[in-house]
């Protein structure tokens, strides 16, 4: 068996499971064996598998627990997803998934984090501008965290001008 059908066996298996977490373990060897087109289709699988367990979050009324590996591994998929939209300059939909992603988790740092990207995106500030002058990547690296974390101080005039906006 080639290295990659053994991948894929692996890939399938953890699909089978809806096993986000174990496909982001499989990730680097996906980049290391799959061609282009091979390693598009397991990230949309990945993001298939969240946008389902998304689905179910919501349709229970429940948050995702971030000490869970499923969740946390759910997590991760979307906000990448949101990412991906905000960089791309669909800010109306990164706007709108960093909403939701804003309210869907026990955590509290991590709901902080993305209602000021739903923030800045609403207020139609893009990627490149959001990094630049609201986060903080140092921070955010020393964190350890996969979404943007840090914030300059600038990021909590945005807070304080929606809070103004809401009175």
């Amino acid at each position: 068996m080639s290295k990659v059908e053994e991948l894929k066996a692996k890939v399938l298996q953890a699909q089978e499971k809806s096993d986000i977490a174990s496909l982001y373990v499989l990730e680097q060897e996906a980049h290391e064996v799959f061609d282009e087109e091979t390693l598009q289709g397991f990230y949309a699988n990945i993001l298939d598998m969240a946008l389902e367990k998304l689905t179910e979050t919501l349709e229970s009324h429940k948050k995702l627990n971030m000490d869970d590996v499923q969740d946390f591994a759910t997590t991760r998929a979307l906000y990448e997803y949101a990412m991906e939209h905000y960089s791309a300059g669909q800010i109306k939909d990164a706007s709108a998934l960093f909403e939701v992603l804003s309210g869907m988790t026990t955590d509290d740092k991590f709901s902080w984090s993305t209602k000021l990207h739903w923030l800045a995106s609403a207020e139609n500030i893009t990627l490149d501008d959001f990094i630049q002058n609201l986060a903080d990547i140092e921070v955010t690296q020393a964190n350890q965290t996969f979404y943007i974390s840090g914030f300059k101080k600038e990021a909590q005039k945005l807070l304080d001008n929606a809070q103004n906006k809401a009175e």
